[in-house]
């Protein structure tokens, strides 16, 4: 059984003063449509919500459980969005900040240090530790993971019937043969993202399209039979 992320981290910081203490992840970076996502939660002392795990460890059915729980548990949480338009625009790495700073605002509160999941420290705060598997081993980053999943994931199934072909209540706008198939028969939809290197292949697609921003990230753990493709 996969070990339960901890209060390892916070509990140090704690320990030092540090009394705001921020985790924060990042969720549709991947992802071929809509927005990306980053949630950001602070966690009290005292109390803690069992059950929460890395969101891609869960089931969309037990995020959406987990999702009313963390909320209410968090000191203070947000979750800041960069539009499909706006990762076109300005590129992912901005559009990352972009949404993490969205998020931090909505917290209502100060950081006093961030946990970051991953080896990039995109909040820029100056008082930030990346953790790698962060979403995996520090509760207040699985609890954020948990809260832009569960997000991002309402937003597309609310796309998903504004654009029946692409199915994004299953696929969340992620890498699928099934979503590439309506590409190439549809073209993009209004919430695709058209710089991506996948549109260079198609005849809706922009020439010298963005490389993409890192392997692609899998699909919903629910949806056993999507498959990716390069």
């Amino acid at each position: 059984m996969t070990r339960a992320p901890t209060l390892a981290v916070e509990r140090a910081l704690w320990d030092e003063g540090q009394q705001v203490v921020v985790g924060v992840d990042e969720v549709g970076r991947g992802s071929w449509a809509g927005p990306l996502m980053v949630g950001a939660a602070v966690l009290p002392k005292g109390r803690r919500v069992y059950g929460v795990r890395d969101s891609k460890m869960l089931r969309e059915s037990e995020r959406e459980r987990l999702f009313d729980r963390v909320a209410g548990w968090c000191a203070a949480w947000g979750v800041g969005a960069a539009s499909q338009e706006e990762c076109d625009q300005i590129g992912m790495a901005d559009a990352q900040r972009l949404a993490a700073r969205r998020a931090i605002e909505q917290l209502g509160v100060s950081p006093d240090w961030v946990l970051v999941d991953g080896n990039w420290d995109f909040v820029g705060l100056g008082c930030t530790t990346r953790i790698v598997r962060g979403d995996a081993t520090c509760l207040s980053i699985a609890a954020a993971s948990i809260l832009a999943k569960v997000t991002r994931d309402r937003i597309m199934r609310a796309e998903a019937s504004q654009y029946p072909a692409y199915e994004f209540d299953s696929n969340k706008g992620y890498p699928c043969p099934r979503h590439k198939m309506a590409l190439h028969a549809y073209g993009p939809s209004a919430i695709h993202r058209r710089t991506w290197v996948f549109m260079e292949h198609l005849v809706w697609g922009v020439p010298g399209a963005r490389a993409a921003p890192r392997p692609w990230l899998p699909v919903d753990e629910g949806d056993d039979n999507l498959t990716l493709f390069p």
